[in-house]
């Protein structure tokens, strides 16, 4: 699913989980089209209270992913260099442990006139 569909997706039911939440908090009477004063201030009161809530959270998230991420790359970065020493390490007791084999010469052939 594309993420902007789904981010919007996640976002509508979200919307529709606090309409609901906030209207059977707050509306107790179904007999007038208008809300009442009490009502509309309780409606206020409730979206902006979860706004508030869902800010804070979102903001506690990024700041948590932000250092898990940083700790993630320096301990990849750490993993990097180990594995580079190691290689240079092993190569240098290769070249240390090599001996020089002679290239036995080829065969002469028929030289003769």
């Amino acid at each position: 699913m594309d993420p902007n569909l789904r981010n919007f997706k996640d976002f509508l039911t979200l919307y529709n989980k606090v309409t609901e939440m906030c209207f059977g908090r707050c509306v107790d009477n179904l007999n007038e089209r208008n809300l009442a004063s009490h009502e509309d201030v309780c409606v206020d009161r409730c979206v902006t209270k979860f706004a508030r809530f869902n800010q804070n959270m979102m903001n506690f998230y990024v700041e948590v992913q932000t250092s898990l991420n940083a700790k993630r790359m320096k301990e990849e970065e750490e993993r990097a260099k180990i594995a580079a020493q190691q290689e240079d390490q092993r190569l240098k007791e290769l070249a240390a442990t090599a001996v020089l084999t002679p290239v036995p010469p080829t065969a002469a052939g028929n030289l003769s006139l």
